[in-house]
Protein backbone atom coordinates (compact mmCIF):
# COMPACT_ATOMS: atom_id res chain seq x y z
CA UNK A 1 0.00 0.00 0.00
CA UNK A 2 1.25 3.05 -1.23
CA UNK A 3 1.73 6.59 1.17
CA UNK A 4 -0.65 7.97 -0.82
CA UNK A 5 -3.15 5.09 -0.17
CA UNK A 6 -2.69 5.15 3.91
CA UNK A 7 -3.34 9.07 3.90
CA UNK A 8 -6.70 8.68 1.98
CA UNK A 9 -7.71 5.94 3.97
CA UNK A 10 -7.55 7.53 6.97
CA UNK A 11 -8.52 10.47 6.11
CA UNK A 12 -11.75 9.15 4.79
CA UNK A 13 -12.53 7.34 7.88
CA UNK A 14 -11.64 10.48 9.66
CA UNK A 15 -14.42 12.63 7.45
CA UNK A 16 -16.69 10.04 7.86
CA UNK A 17 -16.71 10.03 11.80
CA UNK A 18 -17.21 13.49 11.35
CA UNK A 19 -20.05 13.75 8.83
CA UNK A 20 -21.28 10.73 9.00
CA UNK A 21 -24.44 11.86 11.02
CA UNK A 22 -24.94 14.82 8.84
CA UNK A 23 -25.33 12.51 5.66
CA UNK A 24 -28.20 10.13 7.95
CA UNK A 25 -30.02 13.31 8.47
CA UNK A 26 -30.12 14.69 4.84
CA UNK A 27 -31.11 11.32 3.37
CA UNK A 28 -34.26 11.37 5.75
CA UNK A 29 -35.77 14.72 5.60
CA UNK A 30 -34.43 16.14 2.14
CA UNK A 31 -36.90 18.91 2.30
CA UNK A 32 -35.69 19.86 5.80
CA UNK A 33 -35.01 23.29 6.07
CA UNK A 34 -31.88 22.76 9.06
CA UNK A 35 -30.24 20.03 6.25
CA UNK A 36 -26.70 20.57 6.75
CA UNK A 37 -26.48 20.24 3.45
CA UNK A 38 -29.08 22.32 1.61
CA UNK A 39 -27.57 23.49 -1.43
CA UNK A 40 -26.83 19.78 -2.54
CA UNK A 41 -29.10 18.74 -5.75
CA UNK A 42 -31.26 16.03 -5.57
CA UNK A 43 -30.83 14.09 -8.52
CA UNK A 44 -27.50 15.28 -10.28
CA UNK A 45 -24.69 13.39 -9.63
CA UNK A 46 -22.30 15.04 -6.78
CA UNK A 47 -19.39 13.70 -5.01
CA UNK A 48 -19.94 12.35 -1.89
CA UNK A 49 -17.51 15.27 -0.52
CA UNK A 50 -14.63 17.01 -1.32
CA UNK A 51 -13.78 18.82 -4.74
CA UNK A 52 -14.88 17.60 -8.22
CA UNK A 53 -15.03 19.42 -11.45
CA UNK A 54 -14.59 17.76 -15.26
CA UNK A 55 -15.93 14.33 -16.06
CA UNK A 56 -13.48 12.57 -17.65
CA UNK A 57 -13.10 8.85 -19.04
CA UNK A 58 -17.31 8.71 -20.16
CA UNK A 59 -17.86 5.18 -21.18
CA UNK A 60 -20.36 2.74 -21.66
CA UNK A 61 -19.41 -0.64 -21.03
CA UNK A 62 -21.42 -3.95 -20.62
CA UNK A 63 -24.00 -2.70 -19.44
CA UNK A 64 -22.71 0.33 -17.11
CA UNK A 65 -22.30 3.83 -17.54
CA UNK A 66 -18.91 4.48 -15.73
CA UNK A 67 -18.50 8.26 -14.98
CA UNK A 68 -15.10 9.50 -14.03
CA UNK A 69 -14.10 12.92 -13.02
CA UNK A 70 -11.36 14.95 -11.63
CA UNK A 71 -11.69 15.06 -8.34
CA UNK A 72 -9.38 16.20 -4.90
CA UNK A 73 -10.01 13.34 -2.49
CA UNK A 74 -8.53 16.16 0.71
CA UNK A 75 -9.94 19.30 0.10
CA UNK A 76 -13.29 21.28 -0.94
CA UNK A 77 -10.97 23.73 -3.65
CA UNK A 78 -9.24 22.42 -6.42
CA UNK A 79 -5.48 20.83 -5.73
CA UNK A 80 -3.74 17.68 -6.82
CA UNK A 81 -5.99 15.79 -9.27
CA UNK A 82 -7.28 12.50 -9.26
CA UNK A 83 -9.93 10.35 -11.35
CA UNK A 84 -12.87 10.26 -8.93
CA UNK A 85 -15.52 6.78 -10.39
CA UNK A 86 -19.00 5.89 -10.21
CA UNK A 87 -21.45 3.90 -11.87
CA UNK A 88 -24.90 3.73 -12.74
CA UNK A 89 -27.18 1.43 -14.81
CA UNK A 90 -29.66 3.99 -15.78
CA UNK A 91 -27.92 7.75 -16.06
CA UNK A 92 -29.89 8.29 -12.39
CA UNK A 93 -29.06 6.40 -9.79
CA UNK A 94 -24.60 6.57 -9.74
CA UNK A 95 -22.88 4.49 -7.05
CA UNK A 96 -19.67 5.67 -5.78
CA UNK A 97 -16.17 3.89 -6.63
CA UNK A 98 -13.02 4.30 -4.87
CA UNK A 99 -10.51 6.10 -6.75
CA UNK A 100 -9.33 4.94 -9.83
CA UNK A 101 -6.74 6.91 -10.53
CA UNK A 102 -4.06 7.96 -8.18
CA UNK A 103 -1.04 10.64 -9.10
CA UNK A 104 2.66 9.40 -9.22
CA UNK A 105 6.34 9.80 -9.91
CA UNK A 106 4.85 11.05 -13.47
CA UNK A 107 2.33 13.93 -11.88
CA UNK A 108 -1.36 14.68 -11.30
CA UNK A 109 -3.99 13.01 -12.98
CA UNK A 110 -5.94 15.90 -15.76
CA UNK A 111 -8.92 15.47 -17.86
CA UNK A 112 -8.94 12.08 -20.85
CA UNK A 113 -11.17 9.86 -21.72
CA UNK A 114 -11.64 6.14 -21.99
CA UNK A 115 -12.38 3.62 -24.55
CA UNK A 116 -13.10 -0.49 -24.72
CA UNK A 117 -10.23 -1.62 -26.89
CA UNK A 118 -12.58 -4.42 -28.30
CA UNK A 119 -10.40 -5.65 -30.99
CA UNK A 120 -7.49 -5.68 -28.61
CA UNK A 121 -5.25 -3.10 -30.88
CA UNK A 122 -3.42 -2.60 -27.50
CA UNK A 123 -2.09 -6.09 -26.84
CA UNK A 124 -3.45 -5.38 -22.79
CA UNK A 125 -6.17 -7.55 -22.72
CA UNK A 126 -5.88 -11.18 -21.48
CA UNK A 127 -7.48 -14.46 -22.00
CA UNK A 128 -10.10 -12.86 -24.45
CA UNK A 129 -10.92 -10.23 -21.56
CA UNK A 130 -11.85 -6.56 -23.47
CA UNK A 131 -9.68 -3.55 -22.06
CA UNK A 132 -10.80 -0.50 -20.73
CA UNK A 133 -8.60 1.76 -21.66
CA UNK A 134 -8.35 5.48 -19.72
CA UNK A 135 -5.81 7.80 -21.66
CA UNK A 136 -5.30 11.06 -19.73
CA UNK A 137 -2.78 13.97 -18.77
CA UNK A 138 0.12 13.59 -16.47
CA UNK A 139 0.50 17.21 -15.09
CA UNK A 140 3.90 17.35 -13.81
CA UNK A 141 3.79 20.20 -11.29
CA UNK A 142 7.51 20.28 -10.50
CA UNK A 143 8.24 20.72 -13.91
CA UNK A 144 5.62 23.58 -14.03
CA UNK A 145 7.36 25.61 -11.35
CA UNK A 146 10.92 24.99 -13.46
CA UNK A 147 9.06 26.79 -15.68
CA UNK A 148 9.69 24.17 -18.39
CA UNK A 149 6.91 23.84 -21.08
CA UNK A 150 6.92 20.07 -20.89
CA UNK A 151 4.80 20.00 -18.37
CA UNK A 152 2.13 17.86 -19.60
CA UNK A 153 2.30 15.35 -21.45
CA UNK A 154 -0.40 12.04 -21.67
CA UNK A 155 -1.00 8.59 -19.90
CA UNK A 156 -2.51 5.20 -20.12
CA UNK A 157 -4.01 3.02 -17.82
CA UNK A 158 -6.44 -0.16 -18.34
CA UNK A 159 -8.59 -2.24 -16.44
CA UNK A 160 -9.84 -6.18 -17.19
CA UNK A 161 -12.38 -5.71 -14.36
CA UNK A 162 -14.84 -3.68 -15.63
CA UNK A 163 -13.40 -0.50 -14.55
CA UNK A 164 -13.05 -1.68 -10.91
CA UNK A 165 -9.33 -1.12 -10.59
CA UNK A 166 -6.63 0.13 -12.87
CA UNK A 167 -3.07 -0.84 -13.71
CA UNK A 168 -0.89 2.15 -15.43
CA UNK A 169 0.78 1.32 -18.22
CA UNK A 170 4.58 0.68 -17.72
CA UNK A 171 5.35 2.88 -20.56
CA UNK A 172 4.60 5.83 -19.65
CA UNK A 173 3.74 8.73 -21.17
CA UNK A 174 2.25 7.26 -24.45
CA UNK A 175 3.29 10.92 -25.45
CA UNK A 176 5.62 13.58 -25.31
CA UNK A 177 5.30 17.06 -25.29
CA UNK A 178 7.11 18.29 -27.69
CA UNK A 179 7.21 21.77 -25.77
CA UNK A 180 3.82 23.27 -25.65
CA UNK A 181 2.40 24.80 -22.80
CA UNK A 182 -1.64 23.69 -21.96
CA UNK A 183 -1.01 19.96 -23.75
CA UNK A 184 -3.78 18.15 -22.15
CA UNK A 185 -7.39 16.54 -22.22
CA UNK A 186 -6.71 13.87 -24.66
CA UNK A 187 -10.67 12.74 -26.24
CA UNK A 188 -9.70 9.12 -28.04
CA UNK A 189 -12.28 7.66 -30.70
CA UNK A 190 -12.25 4.86 -33.15
CA UNK A 191 -12.27 6.14 -36.72
CA UNK A 192 -13.56 3.18 -38.79
CA UNK A 193 -12.92 4.27 -42.22
CA UNK A 194 -9.48 4.91 -41.69
CA UNK A 195 -9.08 1.86 -38.94
CA UNK A 196 -7.25 4.29 -36.26
CA UNK A 197 -7.25 6.18 -32.90
CA UNK A 198 -7.68 9.48 -32.86
CA UNK A 199 -6.60 11.72 -30.44
CA UNK A 200 -8.30 15.17 -29.86
CA UNK A 201 -6.30 16.97 -27.89
CA UNK A 202 -6.43 20.72 -27.13
CA UNK A 203 -3.16 22.49 -26.62
CA UNK A 204 -3.21 25.91 -25.96
CA UNK A 205 -5.71 28.20 -27.82
CA UNK A 206 -5.90 25.41 -30.39
CA UNK A 207 -6.36 21.62 -30.91
CA UNK A 208 -4.16 19.18 -32.61
CA UNK A 209 -4.98 15.37 -33.95
CA UNK A 210 -3.05 12.41 -33.31
CA UNK A 211 -3.52 9.14 -34.85
CA UNK A 212 -2.63 5.41 -33.75
CA UNK A 213 -3.01 1.81 -34.48
CA UNK A 214 -3.00 0.45 -31.19
CA UNK A 215 -4.03 3.75 -28.29
CA UNK A 216 0.41 3.42 -26.99
CA UNK A 217 1.97 5.16 -30.23
CA UNK A 218 0.69 8.19 -31.43
CA UNK A 219 1.41 10.14 -34.87
CA UNK A 220 1.09 13.91 -35.10
CA UNK A 221 -2.44 14.39 -38.60
CA UNK A 222 -3.14 17.96 -38.04
CA UNK A 223 -4.20 21.18 -36.28
CA UNK A 224 -7.30 23.07 -35.99
CA UNK A 225 -9.00 26.27 -34.93
CA UNK A 226 -5.80 28.60 -34.53
CA UNK A 227 -7.66 31.56 -36.35
CA UNK A 228 -11.48 30.06 -35.88
CA UNK A 229 -13.23 30.23 -33.10
CA UNK A 230 -13.54 32.26 -29.52
CA UNK A 231 -9.71 32.41 -28.17
CA UNK A 232 -10.71 34.94 -25.00
CA UNK A 233 -8.76 32.11 -22.65
CA UNK A 234 -7.24 28.52 -23.06
CA UNK A 235 -8.96 25.78 -24.73
CA UNK A 236 -9.56 22.61 -23.22
CA UNK A 237 -11.71 19.37 -22.64
CA UNK A 238 -12.41 19.00 -26.43
CA UNK A 239 -14.27 16.15 -28.12
CA UNK A 240 -15.30 15.09 -31.47
CA UNK A 241 -17.70 12.60 -33.10
CA UNK A 242 -20.25 12.18 -35.85
CA UNK A 243 -24.06 13.08 -35.58
CA UNK A 244 -26.86 12.39 -38.21
CA UNK A 245 -28.91 15.55 -39.22
CA UNK A 246 -32.03 15.30 -38.11
CA UNK A 247 -33.92 17.06 -40.93
CA UNK A 248 -32.00 15.50 -44.11
CA UNK A 249 -31.56 11.79 -43.18
CA UNK A 250 -29.35 11.05 -45.30
CA UNK A 251 -26.23 13.30 -44.34
CA UNK A 252 -24.04 13.07 -41.41
CA UNK A 253 -21.92 15.84 -40.15
CA UNK A 254 -19.01 15.51 -37.37
CA UNK A 255 -18.94 17.50 -34.30
CA UNK A 256 -16.04 19.45 -32.55
CA UNK A 257 -16.40 20.26 -29.29
CA UNK A 258 -14.05 22.55 -27.31
CA UNK A 259 -14.54 24.35 -23.58
CA UNK A 260 -12.85 27.52 -23.11
CA UNK A 261 -11.71 29.71 -20.16
CA UNK A 262 -12.40 32.12 -19.96
CA UNK A 263 -14.20 34.00 -22.81
CA UNK A 264 -17.73 32.37 -22.39
CA UNK A 265 -20.69 34.27 -23.95
CA UNK A 266 -21.66 35.60 -20.26
CA UNK A 267 -18.26 35.32 -18.39
CA UNK A 268 -16.01 33.14 -17.46
CA UNK A 269 -15.91 28.94 -18.85
CA UNK A 270 -18.19 28.15 -21.07
CA UNK A 271 -17.73 25.37 -24.61
CA UNK A 272 -17.82 25.94 -27.86
CA UNK A 273 -18.88 23.61 -31.10
CA UNK A 274 -17.51 23.58 -34.65
CA UNK A 275 -19.53 21.60 -37.41
CA UNK A 276 -18.26 20.00 -40.94
CA UNK A 277 -16.08 17.03 -41.99
CA UNK A 278 -13.42 14.87 -41.09
CA UNK A 279 -11.17 12.32 -42.95
CA UNK A 280 -9.31 10.77 -40.09
CA UNK A 281 -6.85 13.14 -40.28
CA UNK A 282 -8.24 17.06 -40.73
CA UNK A 283 -10.97 18.86 -39.29
CA UNK A 284 -12.65 21.00 -41.75
CA UNK A 285 -15.28 23.36 -40.91
CA UNK A 286 -18.28 24.43 -42.42
CA UNK A 287 -18.87 27.55 -40.71
CA UNK A 288 -16.43 30.08 -38.59
CA UNK A 289 -19.12 31.51 -36.88
CA UNK A 290 -18.65 31.29 -32.82
CA UNK A 291 -21.39 29.02 -31.65
CA UNK A 292 -22.10 27.85 -28.15
CA UNK A 293 -22.77 24.52 -26.71
CA UNK A 294 -25.33 26.44 -23.31
CA UNK A 295 -25.27 30.08 -23.09
CA UNK A 296 -26.18 29.61 -19.33
CA UNK A 297 -22.78 30.24 -16.74
CA UNK A 298 -22.71 26.73 -15.88
CA UNK A 299 -22.12 24.27 -18.25
CA UNK A 300 -18.12 23.93 -18.65
CA UNK A 301 -16.15 20.76 -20.06
CA UNK A 302 -19.04 18.54 -21.29
CA UNK A 303 -18.01 15.52 -23.08
CA UNK A 304 -19.81 12.30 -24.18
CA UNK A 305 -20.10 9.07 -23.73
CA UNK A 306 -18.18 6.35 -25.74
CA UNK A 307 -19.11 3.04 -26.41
CA UNK A 308 -22.64 3.46 -26.64
CA UNK A 309 -24.46 0.79 -28.52
CA UNK A 310 -25.73 1.10 -32.24
CA UNK A 311 -29.07 0.07 -31.26
CA UNK A 312 -29.12 2.90 -29.11
CA UNK A 313 -27.88 5.49 -31.16
CA UNK A 314 -27.49 8.47 -28.52
CA UNK A 315 -24.63 11.02 -28.39
CA UNK A 316 -25.07 11.37 -24.84
CA UNK A 317 -23.04 13.98 -22.92
CA UNK A 318 -22.05 15.44 -18.99
CA UNK A 319 -21.17 18.45 -18.45
CA UNK A 320 -19.58 20.11 -14.95
CA UNK A 321 -22.55 22.27 -13.48
CA UNK A 322 -20.28 25.44 -12.00
CA UNK A 323 -17.35 28.20 -13.84
CA UNK A 324 -14.28 28.90 -12.36
CA UNK A 325 -15.09 32.21 -12.13
CA UNK A 326 -16.57 31.34 -8.56
CA UNK A 327 -16.17 27.51 -8.58
CA UNK A 328 -13.63 27.12 -5.74
CA UNK A 329 -15.75 30.06 -3.34
CA UNK A 330 -19.76 28.49 -3.40
CA UNK A 331 -21.36 28.20 -0.50
CA UNK A 332 -21.37 24.44 0.14
CA UNK A 333 -19.09 23.21 3.20
CA UNK A 334 -18.95 19.26 2.56
CA UNK A 335 -18.80 18.75 -1.37
CA UNK A 336 -18.39 21.27 -3.80
CA UNK A 337 -20.46 21.12 -7.72
CA UNK A 338 -22.50 19.06 -9.41
CA UNK A 339 -22.57 17.34 -12.88
CA UNK A 340 -25.58 18.87 -15.79
CA UNK A 341 -28.10 16.38 -15.98
CA UNK A 342 -27.23 13.88 -19.06
CA UNK A 343 -28.31 14.91 -22.25
CA UNK A 344 -29.08 14.06 -26.11
CA UNK A 345 -27.30 15.79 -28.93
CA UNK A 346 -28.54 16.21 -32.52
CA UNK A 347 -28.35 18.17 -35.30
CA UNK A 348 -30.63 20.22 -37.35
CA UNK A 349 -29.86 21.13 -40.31
CA UNK A 350 -30.57 25.63 -40.74
CA UNK A 351 -29.96 26.81 -44.14
CA UNK A 352 -26.96 24.52 -45.15
CA UNK A 353 -25.39 24.57 -41.90
CA UNK A 354 -25.62 22.06 -38.85
CA UNK A 355 -26.75 23.34 -35.71
CA UNK A 356 -26.27 21.76 -32.45
CA UNK A 357 -29.51 20.95 -30.30
CA UNK A 358 -29.39 19.54 -26.65
CA UNK A 359 -32.37 17.35 -25.00
CA UNK A 360 -32.92 15.65 -21.62
CA UNK A 361 -32.22 12.33 -21.92
CA UNK A 362 -35.49 10.13 -21.73
CA UNK A 363 -34.69 8.26 -18.64
CA UNK A 364 -35.08 11.55 -16.52
CA UNK A 365 -39.22 10.53 -17.29
CA UNK A 366 -38.60 7.96 -14.96
CA UNK A 367 -38.11 10.34 -12.21
CA UNK A 368 -41.39 12.04 -12.88
CA UNK A 369 -44.37 11.75 -9.79
CA UNK A 370 -47.86 12.77 -10.64
CA UNK A 371 -48.23 15.57 -12.71
CA UNK A 372 -49.66 19.01 -11.60
CA UNK A 373 -51.38 20.56 -14.31
CA UNK A 374 -51.99 24.42 -14.52
CA UNK A 375 -55.21 25.86 -16.49
CA UNK A 376 -54.33 27.64 -19.33
CA UNK A 377 -53.92 31.38 -19.10
CA UNK A 378 -53.54 34.65 -20.82
CA UNK A 379 -51.22 36.95 -18.97
CA UNK A 380 -51.19 40.62 -18.98
CA UNK A 381 -48.78 43.01 -17.69
CA UNK A 382 -49.71 43.06 -13.87
CA UNK A 383 -50.14 39.45 -13.46
CA UNK A 384 -47.59 38.63 -12.13
CA UNK A 385 -48.34 40.13 -9.04
CA UNK A 386 -52.08 39.29 -8.64
CA UNK A 387 -52.38 35.57 -9.72
CA UNK A 388 -51.82 32.62 -7.01
CA UNK A 389 -49.04 31.08 -6.62
CA UNK A 390 -48.69 27.28 -7.33
CA UNK A 391 -47.08 25.58 -4.79
CA UNK A 392 -44.31 22.99 -6.58
CA UNK A 393 -41.39 20.89 -4.90
CA UNK A 394 -37.72 21.90 -5.47
CA UNK A 395 -37.07 19.39 -7.67
CA UNK A 396 -39.27 19.37 -10.72
CA UNK A 397 -39.68 19.55 -14.47
CA UNK A 398 -41.74 22.34 -16.10
CA UNK A 399 -42.98 22.52 -19.80
CA UNK A 400 -44.50 25.78 -20.80
CA UNK A 401 -45.93 26.44 -24.00
CA UNK A 402 -46.39 30.16 -24.70
CA UNK A 403 -48.32 31.81 -27.74
CA UNK A 404 -47.55 35.47 -28.59
CA UNK A 405 -49.84 35.55 -32.16
CA UNK A 406 -52.10 39.05 -30.79
CA UNK A 407 -51.52 42.08 -31.73
CA UNK A 408 -50.99 43.47 -28.42
CA UNK A 409 -48.09 40.64 -27.59
CA UNK A 410 -45.44 41.03 -24.36
CA UNK A 411 -42.37 41.90 -25.41
CA UNK A 412 -41.24 39.36 -22.18
CA UNK A 413 -42.69 36.92 -20.40
CA UNK A 414 -41.51 33.38 -18.75
CA UNK A 415 -41.76 32.55 -15.17
CA UNK A 416 -40.54 32.97 -11.82
CA UNK A 417 -39.98 31.02 -8.65
CA UNK A 418 -39.35 32.23 -5.65
CA UNK A 419 -39.24 31.45 -1.98
CA UNK A 420 -40.97 32.84 1.58
CA UNK A 421 -37.74 36.10 1.35
CA UNK A 422 -39.00 37.04 -1.63
CA UNK A 423 -35.85 35.67 -3.22
CA UNK A 424 -36.48 34.58 -6.68
CA UNK A 425 -35.13 33.15 -10.11
CA UNK A 426 -36.75 34.17 -13.70
CA UNK A 427 -36.59 32.69 -16.41
CA UNK A 428 -38.13 34.08 -19.90
CA UNK A 429 -38.18 35.00 -23.39
CA UNK A 430 -37.45 38.89 -24.36
CA UNK A 431 -38.94 39.17 -27.76
CA UNK A 432 -37.16 43.15 -28.59
CA UNK A 433 -33.91 41.35 -27.61
CA UNK A 434 -34.55 38.51 -29.40
CA UNK A 435 -33.35 36.41 -26.73
CA UNK A 436 -33.88 33.93 -23.83
CA UNK A 437 -32.54 34.39 -20.45
CA UNK A 438 -31.82 33.56 -16.79
CA UNK A 439 -31.66 35.95 -14.10
CA UNK A 440 -30.39 35.84 -10.91
CA UNK A 441 -29.76 39.29 -9.29
CA UNK A 442 -32.28 38.59 -6.63
CA UNK A 443 -32.04 34.44 -6.53
CA UNK A 444 -30.62 34.55 -2.88
CA UNK A 445 -26.55 34.79 -1.69
CA UNK A 446 -23.95 35.99 -4.59
CA UNK A 447 -21.87 37.73 -2.44
CA UNK A 448 -19.19 35.12 -2.64
CA UNK A 449 -17.80 36.57 -5.68
CA UNK A 450 -18.64 40.04 -7.83
CA UNK A 451 -19.14 37.70 -10.95
CA UNK A 452 -22.13 35.44 -9.92
CA UNK A 453 -24.66 37.86 -9.72
CA UNK A 454 -26.25 38.56 -13.03
CA UNK A 455 -28.81 38.40 -16.20
CA UNK A 456 -27.49 35.98 -18.44
CA UNK A 457 -29.14 35.60 -22.35
CA UNK A 458 -29.05 33.57 -25.54
CA UNK A 459 -29.41 34.64 -28.82
CA UNK A 460 -32.41 33.78 -30.42
CA UNK A 461 -35.13 35.36 -33.18
CA UNK A 462 -38.26 34.08 -33.13
CA UNK A 463 -39.05 34.98 -36.77
CA UNK A 464 -42.69 34.59 -37.84
CA UNK A 465 -42.92 31.85 -35.03
CA UNK A 466 -45.67 32.40 -32.34
CA UNK A 467 -45.10 30.23 -29.88
CA UNK A 468 -42.50 29.60 -27.05
CA UNK A 469 -41.87 26.41 -25.91
CA UNK A 470 -39.58 25.76 -22.47
CA UNK A 471 -38.82 22.71 -21.04
CA UNK A 472 -36.71 23.65 -17.32
CA UNK A 473 -35.53 21.06 -14.85
CA UNK A 474 -35.39 22.75 -11.17
CA UNK A 475 -33.05 20.98 -8.65
CA UNK A 476 -32.90 22.62 -4.77
CA UNK A 477 -29.55 24.77 -6.45
CA UNK A 478 -29.83 24.80 -9.95
CA UNK A 479 -31.94 25.55 -13.25
CA UNK A 480 -31.56 24.01 -16.49
CA UNK A 481 -33.30 25.78 -19.16
CA UNK A 482 -34.49 24.19 -22.78
CA UNK A 483 -36.38 26.38 -25.22
CA UNK A 484 -37.28 25.40 -28.41
CA UNK A 485 -36.61 21.41 -28.08
CA UNK A 486 -33.38 22.34 -27.16
CA UNK A 487 -32.57 24.95 -29.69
CA UNK A 488 -31.30 27.21 -26.88
CA UNK A 489 -30.13 25.95 -23.92
CA UNK A 490 -29.00 27.52 -20.48
CA UNK A 491 -28.01 26.38 -16.96
CA UNK A 492 -27.21 28.54 -13.85
CA UNK A 493 -26.52 27.48 -10.21
CA UNK A 494 -28.10 29.76 -7.36
CA UNK A 495 -28.03 29.66 -3.65
CA UNK A 496 -31.52 30.64 -2.25
CA UNK A 497 -31.56 30.94 1.83
CA UNK A 498 -34.61 28.58 1.82
CA UNK A 499 -36.03 26.17 -0.76
CA UNK A 500 -37.53 27.69 -3.67
CA UNK A 501 -41.27 26.33 -3.91
CA UNK A 502 -43.67 29.38 -5.10
CA UNK A 503 -44.02 29.59 -9.30
CA UNK A 504 -45.70 31.97 -11.01
CA UNK A 505 -46.02 33.88 -14.37
CA UNK A 506 -45.31 37.14 -15.69
CA UNK A 507 -46.11 39.43 -18.94
CA UNK A 508 -44.25 42.71 -19.87
CA UNK A 509 -45.76 45.33 -22.02
CA UNK A 510 -48.48 43.09 -23.67
CA UNK A 511 -50.55 39.79 -23.25
CA UNK A 512 -49.23 36.57 -23.99
CA UNK A 513 -51.49 33.16 -23.69
CA UNK A 514 -50.01 30.68 -21.68
CA UNK A 515 -51.07 27.36 -23.32
CA UNK A 516 -50.47 24.40 -21.85
CA UNK A 517 -48.31 24.29 -18.18
CA UNK A 518 -47.50 20.64 -16.94
CA UNK A 519 -45.12 20.54 -13.85
CA UNK A 520 -43.48 17.03 -12.83
CA UNK A 521 -42.64 16.69 -9.50
CA UNK A 522 -39.20 14.74 -9.54
CA UNK A 523 -37.82 11.53 -7.23
CA UNK A 524 -34.47 11.82 -5.76
CA UNK A 525 -31.85 9.54 -6.66
CA UNK A 526 -29.52 10.23 -4.07
CA UNK A 527 -29.24 8.04 -1.14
Amino acid sequence: MTRIHRISILFTLLFAAVFGSCVSNRKAEVSNLKDPEPHRPRYHFTPDSMWMNDPNGLVYFEGEYHLFYQYHPHSTVWGPMHWGHAISTDLLHWEHQPVALYPDSLGWIFSGSAVADHHNTSGLGKDGTTPLIAVYTYHNSDLEKQGSLKYQYQGLAYSLDKGRSWTKYAGNPVLDNPGMKDFRDPKVVWHEPTQKWIMTLAVGDHIRFYTSPNLLNWTFASEFGKEIGAHGGVWECPDLFELDVENKPTEKKWVLLVSINPGGPNGGSATQYFTGSFDGTSFVPETTETRWVDHGKDNYAGVSFAGIPDQDGRRIVVGWMSNWQYATKVPTTRWRSAMTIPRTFHLVDHDGTGTLYSRPVAELENLREPEITIEPITLTPNDQHSQSETIIPETAEIHLVFDFSTDSAATSFGLIIGNDQSQQLVAGYDREAGAFYIDRNQAGDGSFSADFKGKHSAPYQAGGEKTISMRIFLDVASLEFFAQDGAVVLTDIFFPDTPVHKLRFFSSNGTVRLVSAKVYPLKATIK
